[in-house]
């Protein structure tokens, strides 16, 4: 075992002596010496070459501006990847929402709408789907990172461990709060898109059409309700998420996170998520209802909804498939996100305290 333990590199690459006198900046020269009196235009000479020494890419330094950027590249396209894939569960579930008495479940609300739109309407406001949720998940993942470091370093070291589930649910509001006033304009056009045949085509005709027919306050009417929904969302989100990791590597895996492969450390990444998305869809999901009621109905309040929806409608109406969708959703934002930061040099996320300056 002892030996099991030495080097595999010879001793003679990083030694600088050995007993037998050996000077590698001797052989070096004399090399050097040697070659030079080699004619130019020689085979030797043309057979000379230079390797270029492996040069490692420059380390991103923790909470450097180029972190911050990493984090929100990887944000993109966690979010919108992941969201632009899963647009059928999305218009199916919108409109389960909207016309419960036509889309009654799952499977027939995937019959209507194929029978009614064929294949494309499943796809319908894809496009609005991946701008605004590629700016949301910039803005929410990157500014997470920056309001935990922030509100660490308010705490300080001592409170920062102590009160890090505040930290994480103070940094993730934090974070939607931006994230949603970029997301309601393509959230209010896609909604408007998937449930309302002939409103628009997609985004081109969709955006300007509202702004036409209501002001430019007409994208921004859901911007309240997108915060009941969003908010709690990302706050269960990724303070769910850190718990979670935390615990799977503190009580189920024997081995340290930093001693676990980068393989294993995102499959734990996808797990968490997943978890996470289920508690997400639950406690968000009222608020969803609500942003789609009152994106689909011009002129209708929150109390016209919980009229018509009724509290028990509020809760339920839509939840299993949104929880199907978000939970794959989340497992699979957390897996592209730390896949992201591990490509370019950064550990990933969760399963240690928030980091504060001391």
């Amino acid at each position: 075992m002892e030996n099991s333990r030495n080097s595999m590199i010879p001793s003679f690459l990083y030694s600088s002596s050995l007993k037998n006198g050996f000077n590698f900046d001797q052989v070096t020269a004399n090399r050097r010496k040697s070659t030079d009196l080699v004619p130019a235009s020689s085979d030797a000479a043309k057979r000379r070459f230079l390797v270029a020494a492996p040069s490692e890419p420059g380390k991103i330094e923790l909470f450097s501006p180029a972190y911050y950027a990493a984090c929100t590249a990887g944000g993109t396209l966690a979010c919108g990847i992941t969201h632009t894939a899963i647009t059928p569960l999305d218009v199916v579930k919108c409109n389960m929402q909207i016309d419960p008495a036509k889309y009654k479940n799952i499977s027939s609300g995937f019959g209507v709408l194929l029978k009614e739109q064929g294949f494309k309407g499943f796809y319908k406001g894809w496009a609005p789907t991946f701008i605004g949720y590629s700016l949301q998940g910039a803005s929410k993942y990157g500014f997470y990172e920056y309001f935990k470091k922030t509100y660490s370093d308010i705490a300080g070291p001592e409170y920062a461990t102590k009160y890090k589930t505040l930290i994480y649910l103070a940094g993730s509001a934090s974070a939607e709060i931006i994230a949603d006033v970029a997301l309601c304009p393509f959230e209010a056009v896609k909604i408007r898109v998937q449930t309302q045949p002939g409103y628009a085509r997609g985004l081109s005709d969709g955006l300007p059409k509202i702004v036409r027919n209501e002001g430019a306050a007409g994208l921004y009417k859901g911007l309240v309700p997108l915060w009941g929904r969003q908010i709690p969302y990302t706050m269960m989100k990724f303070a769910s998420f850190e718990t979670i990791v935390e615990m799977m590597y503190k009580h189920a895996i024997p081995t340290p996170k930093e001693q676990c492969s980068p393989s294993f450390q995102l499959g734990v990444s996808f797990a968490g998520g997943y978890l996470a998305g289920i508690l997400c869809a639950v406690v968000s999901h009222p608020a969803d209802n609500l942003v789609s009621f009152l994106n689909n109905a011009q002129g209708a309040t929150v109390a016209d909804a919980v009229k018509k929806l009724g509290l028990w409608g509020l809760f339920t109406r839509g939840l299993p498939l949104r929880i199907i969708m978000i939970g794959s959703l989340t497992g699979v934002q957390w897996g592209i996100y730390d896949s992201f930061k591990v490509y370019v040099g950064l550990p990933t996320t969760g399963g240690t305290a928030p980091v504060a300056a001391k």
